[in-house]
């Protein structure tokens, strides 16, 4: 039967191909595109740090839409070093105690089950790999990563959140967890949201400064990274960073 064909009556099918077109977008997204849809099709690592939450929390409020819930726990998330409380998660608006639950245990989950605690830095492809799923955010990440004497990483931290197109960091910061975490090296890298991986006489300076420090406390600086979504670019690499 043609659906398109007007009729005078009242068709039973009335409506049926608005429906259907409804089906195949949220929000203007089409359907392959939509969290659940790239998941099944292209597999998890396809998905965006935000997809991925868009699934975990299933549905949003009238006030905010399920993207806007994740954006907020998604901030939330990246300006914490360690996994955030159950009441911390429940006190943002949409997010109720039982949903903050269901965060925290798939968060302790994947940290018991899938961590990066068995990684090992060998290259800089190994570091691009770690910290990728940071390269969509709009701000500038500073990110540290310690390492056991084996180059075996042992946590993977979010140092400092910065402007649109820099970051400010200080050594103190950056060493504190790294102390902490009793590790023999470290990397550290960050993103650039303008998609230009190059680094900045901004970028020289930290590195300069953080390899000073690193001397000093006997620490082993592995390498800087500066990356996008596709690209990364490393100092060791390039000759910037000689440390033995």
């Amino acid at each position: 039967m043609f659906l398109g064909k007007r009729h005078a009556y009242s068709h039973p099918y009335k409506g049926m191909k608005k429906n259907i077109k409804k089906t195949k977008t949220f929000s203007g997204i089409p359907l392959e595109e939509q969290p659940r849809e790239k998941l099944r099709i292209r597999g998890a690592a396809a998905l965006s740090d935000k997809e991925l939450l868009i699934i975990l929390l299933r549905t949003g409020t009238k006030k905010k839409n399920v993207r806007m819930l994740a954006d907020d726990l998604l901030k939330l998330l990246d300006g914490n070093k360690d996994l955030p409380s159950v009441l911390e998660i429940s006190r943002l608006p949409g997010i109720g105690l039982a949903k903050a639950c269901t965060i925290i245990a798939m968060l302790e989950f994947g940290r018991r089950r899938y961590g990066s605690f068995s990684a090992r830095i060998n290259q800089p492809a190994d570091i691009f790999t770690l910290v990728r799923h940071y390269a969509d955010r709009k701000q500038e990440r500073f990110i540290s990563l310690s390492l056991n004497g084996a180059h075996e990483v042992l946590a993977v931290r979010i140092v400092t959140i910065g402007l649109v197109n820099k970051t400010i960091v200080h050594p103190r910061e950056v060493f504190a967890d790294i102390i902490q975490d009793r590790a023999a090296a470290f990397c550290v890298a960050h993103n650039h949201p303008s998609g230009n991986v190059e680094c900045s006489p901004e970028d020289e300076e930290i590195t300069e400064r953080l390899l000073a420090a690193a001397r000093l406390l006997g620490l082993n600086f592995v390498d800087h990274i500066i990356f996008s979504e596709t690209a990364w670019w490393s100092f060791r690499e390039n000759g910037k960073l000689e440390n033995g």
